[in-house]
């Protein structure tokens, strides 16, 4: 099986999984994220390590269960989760000496990153704006590719990822743009012109979060996150855009559409 086979393979499979996933929703949403969450922050931690970090995983992994749980029992709030992250966190660098401050910090900053980002994916369970989550993360990226691929010519951070270009960029935005008017006008969302300016900002931060993980595989010296897909690397590889899309769609529905 070549390369190009195996990625559409995996890629046609992680999608049917998907849209079973987001259709069933409850437990089964939540606990598919926290099985991500899990795996992305492993593959962060391990990368860190290349520049001799020593993360905390026992914590890390202590909250992204906290973040879980907070998201199936109301009593659990995520005041109460980070408090006590923080304060583990401070506990351990004052009695373990083997624990610098970029440890715990590089710790902290993965639990945000990867889980705490992550988890606003299920907050718009039984939403039909979930669904515009995937929608503009992978329609940005194809658009993307294609019209990079057609017209790129000027880079747009070859320091950070030479392949991406300027005219990439603005294509994955129109492409977004177009994918995301036809889904509100089949379901009806109103006004049209707030989903399109919500189209816009997701789709330049989903292009952001795929910048922020190149850097940071950059700075690690890896080619990849992991290879849990094959032909698409780790989870983090694959759901570096939606870790930036999701809280944009989230917080920008709750306060101008829903």
């Amino acid at each position: 099986m070549n390369e190009l086979t195996k990625r559409l393979s995996s890629g046609v499979i992680g999608l049917i999984l998907l849209v079973f996933i987001l259709i069933k929703g409850g437990n089964l949403l939540y606990f598919s994220l926290f099985i991500l969450s899990i795996i992305g922050l492993r593959e962060f931690y391990k990368a860190v390590e290349n520049i001799k970090v020593t993360p905390s995983y026992i914590i890390g992994y202590l909250g992204t269960t906290g973040i879980f749980l907070s998201s199936l029992i109301p009593n659990i709030n995520l005041d109460l989760i980070f408090t006590i992250i923080v304060l583990a966190l401070l506990i351990i660098l004052v009695t373990q000496k083997k624990y610098t401050l970029k440890d715990i910090s590089l710790t902290l900053f993965g639990i945000v990153y990867i889980p705490y980002l992550l988890f606003h994916i299920g907050y718009l369970d039984n939403s039909i704006y979930i669904y515009l989550i995937f929608i503009i993360a992978f329609g940005t990226d194809t658009f993307a590719y294609i019209s990079g691929n057609m017209f790129g010519k000027k880079k747009l951070c070859p320091t950070i990822s030479p392949n991406k270009t300027v005219e990439g960029f603005i294509g994955g935005i129109l492409g977004s743009v177009f994918l995301v008017i036809t889904y509100s006008l089949y379901f009806k969302i109103k006004p049209v012109w707030s989903v399109v300016l919500l189209s816009v900002l997701s789709s330049i931060l989903s292009q952001l979060g795929d910048l922020a993980a190149s850097r940071i595989k950059r700075i690690t010296k890896i080619k990849d996150f992991g290879n849990i897909m094959p032909g698409h690397g780790g989870v983090l590889d694959r759901f570096d855009s939606i870790i930036f899309t999701a809280p944009v769609i989230y917080y920008y529905t709750k306060i101008f559409l829903i």
